[in-house]
């Protein structure tokens, strides 16, 4: 029971902060989630039941299923592979990581992020003055006329 609570703590927590915004986040939650797999995949393996991979005797109804142990290993290479290359690309990666939101030149499109709790008139006092802010007023072109 207690391998069950931990794969699904593991598994529960790794989804859930690679949903979060960051790319150390993401990688603290692919970090989680492959150990919840891979304790699955030896719990899957019938671990509590049998003995040691190998013994004195190698008894095919005592020993441990090796083909899980081989599966936790590659595994574990390729998470730890992917998990350095993620760590390269949040080092060297430019700064383009949108948790901190830039709201210039876009206070049309998130009003409500520009609302000021203190102002009861229900109008954006840093929002610029625009009659027609959708668009709806078509733009006269200007005319052809004059010099060449």
């Amino acid at each position: 029971m207690a391998l069950a609570l931990t794969v699904g703590v593991l598994i529960g927590g790794g989804a859930f902060m690679m949903l979060r915004r960051g790319m150390i986040r993401l990688i603290i939650g692919f970090i989680l989630l492959s150990h919840g797999v891979n304790l699955l995949i030896m719990a899957a393996g019938g671990a509590d039941r049998r003995g040691e991979p190998l013994g004195t005797a190698p008894d095919p109804a005592t020993t441990a299923d090796p083909l899980p142990q081989a599966f936790v290993l590659t595994a574990i290479v390729i998470a730890f592979s992917i998990t350095m290359y993620m760590l390269v690309l949040a080092v060297t990666g430019d700064d383009d990581d949108d948790t901190d939101l830039e709201l210039t030149g876009r206070e049309m499109e998130t009003p409500d992020l520009m609302d000021d709790p203190a102002d009861d008139t229900g109008t954006h006092g840093d929002a610029p003055e625009d009659p027609d802010p959708v668009g709806t007023v078509p733009e006269r072109e200007p005319e052809r006329g004059g010099r060449a």
